[in-house]
This record gives structure tokens, C-alpha cells and sequence, in this order.
């Protein structure tokens, strides 16, 4: 996910501080948890699957500047960015992306 973040904030941002800056709002488990609480029902059967299974996986170590369900959430997006990504599904991504950051 942090490469389409990064591919939209090319056009966006003046300088480099900038981007890092503007990238915090999409990168942060609390963005991401905010994103997926609106956008749940959009994922695929497949997508919905994968992001439960990786939301509800034991973790081993605690957010410290957010609640776990929140943070759970958060790994169950990135588990679906990164499932997608290595099946080949890059255009799923830019969609996913797109109506998940960009509404």
C-alpha cells in the first residue's frame, strides 16, 4: 500500500517533507481502520475472508497510540493490499486504494 500512497502523493506534494507528512494519513493504523469501517462490504468474498483471518490472527506485540481492534483492522486491510500484490492483482489495489482513501 505505501507504493500507491507514494505514486499518489507525487502529484500532490512540493517537496519530499511534505509527502512523509501527507503519507501519515493514509499509512496509520487509525486511517486505515477508519477506511475499512466505511468500506467493509466493497472487499471481494475472497478479500473479505483473507482481511477477517488476518484481522483476528494472534499478534505477538500491542499498538501503543491506538486500540487493538482498530490496529487488528488496520492488519486485516494491509493483509488484503499485500495478498493482492503478490498475486497480481495491481489493478485491484489502485481500485481498492482509490475508494478506500481517495472518496
Amino acid at each position: 500500500m505505501e507504493v500507491l500512497v507514494r505514486k499518489h502523493l507525487i502529484d500532490v506534494c512540493n517537496s519530499s517533507a511534505e509527502c512523509n507528512k501527507k503519507a501519515l494519513e493514509f499509512v496509520t493504523a487509525e486511517s486505515q481502520s477508519k477506511a475499512i469501517r466505511r468500506h467493509l462490504d466493497d472487499l471481494t468474498p475472497e478479500e473479505r475472508d483473507l482481511f477477517t483471518r488476518a484481522k483476528n490472527a494472534k499478534a505477538n506485540s500491542a499498538p501503543r497510540n491506538i486500540d487493538v481492534y482498530s490496529y487488528r483492522l488496520a492488519t486485516g486491510l494491509e493483509a488484503v493490499f499485500g495478498y493482492n500484490a503478490i498475486t497480481g492483482r495491481e489493478e485491484r489495489n489502485e481500485e481498492l486504494f482509490k475508494l478506500l482513501f481517495l472518496y
